[in-house]
């Protein structure tokens, strides 16, 4: 096992009972972290840091903990409900490992991309993909960034996707994504855990989803659920919990062929996978949740001969690539699947040797009228002290 490997199996587990060396620094680490945290948050309580605000409606669409809880398909859905609902939206990003991270730009325009996944990154390219007539930015300077919006673009609606944690500008509604099978992860601060910030942090927040309702089997334990449970009953209290679930859906790149992502539309997407149903398949992906992702397959079911698992983020080499195509090869797999979020990071390198499944997911609330509901209510008072 490597370090890598052993850091993220320590960081998963409620209770280690190996007191490595390793494990006791990632423990000293996560309380320096934590009070670290801690003083932030109080200069920005007690006003020693001033907080900026835009002249626009500001939504947040962020989590507690690191890793993912669907923050890229929320942000896509509640972007494209504002917009139902009259707001002229703009979205933005850190973009986070792309060029543009620190000097801050425009993602897309209208149809138009206007940036590559090595600039933008590639969750903004799977927002500006998705939403044709939303404009999508990246910065991690949102102030400057969403500035840039409402004067480029006339937006009086910003939408910012992973800002939780972005206390510098002011926001009007900040909605939080809770995983359901483990909400607060084992309720340690990063690195020992995968808190970003003190539990306490969670009564900033105006609404919680728990996402993922539909595969609480995931779960390390049910005391830690429990816990987690009475833990955010406490720290939430009547605020509004939403439920929701990640609905699965493909486009398929046909083998020796390249499919460009700007040629993304809705027609191309399907939910039926009977195709699939029982067929060999090498996956790979580098997600925070992989193992979600492999569990979504396997679910199908499909014969999964080989899973490939790499890092949030991972920017695939041409030798990675290949090996992946050779395995493919070698294990006469009748397909390869990956995430959509994985393809927007390599889909021009090489044709595949096979056909190339590409799945998404799309949000689906247990209530979505309630839900709806409460945005347009908080969007009313927002309007009526404005």
């Amino acid at each position: 096992m490597t370090v890598n490997h052993k850091i993220r199996w320590i960081m998963s587990r409620s209770r280690y009972k190996e007191n490595s060396l390793l494990a006791v620094s990632l423990w000293l680490i996560s309380i320096l972290y934590g009070n670290i945290v801690r003083i932030r948050h109080a200069l920005y309580t007690w006003g020693f840091i001033k907080k900026k605000r835009l002249p626009c409606i500001v939504i947040s669409i962020g989590n507690i903990t690191a890793g993912g809880t669907g923050k890229t398909p929320m942000t896509i859905y509640v972007a494209r409900l504002l917009k139902k609902l009259g707001y002229t939206v703009a979205v933005i990003s850190r973009g986070y490992k792309g060029k543009a991270e620190h000097t801050g730009g425009i993602v897309s325009c209208k149809d138009a991309l206007l940036m590559n996944v090595d600039d933008a990154g590639d969750e903004p390219i799977m927002m500006a993909i998705q939403l044709k007539n939303i404009p999508v930015l990246v910065g991690k300077r949102r102030f400057e960034i969403g500035m840039l919006a409402h004067q480029k673009f006339d937006s009086n609606l910003v939408v910012l996707d992973d800002a939780f944690q972005h206390l510098k500008l002011k926001r009007d509604i900040d909605i939080v994504l809770l995983d359901s099978a483990r909400p607060l992860g084992n309720l340690h601060m990063l690195p020992r855990g995968v808190l970003r910030e003190p539990v306490s942090g969670l009564k900033r927040g105006d609404a919680y989803i728990k996402t993922r309702d539909d595969q609480k089997t995931v779960s390390s334990s049910s005391r830690l659920k429990d816990l987690s449970d009475f833990i955010l009953k406490e720290k939430i209290g009547n605020k509004p919990i939403f439920k929701t679930f990640h609905k699965p859906y493909y486009f398929k790149v046909e083998k020796n062929t390249c499919f460009p992502i700007e040629k993304f539309t809705q027609e191309i997407l399907s939910n039926d996978f009977k195709y699939l149903k029982h067929r060999r398949v090498l996956l790979f992906s580098g997600i925070a949740g992989n193992h979600y992702f492999r569990k979504t397959v396997k679910d199908i079911p499909c014969n999964i001969f080989e899973f490939l698992e790499f890092p949030d983020h991972h920017r695939y080499t041409n030798d990675e690539l290949e090996h992946i195509a050779l395995k493919a090869q070698q294990l006469k797999v009748d397909y390869i699947i990956t995430t959509e979020k994985d393809y927007v990071r390599m889909y021009q390198h090489l044709p595949w040797p096979v056909d190339l499944v590409v799945v998404g997911v799309k949000i689906s609330f247990e209530d979505e009228k309630a839900f709806q509901t409460f945005i347009k209510n908080k969007l009313i008072n927002i309007d009526k002290k404005n």
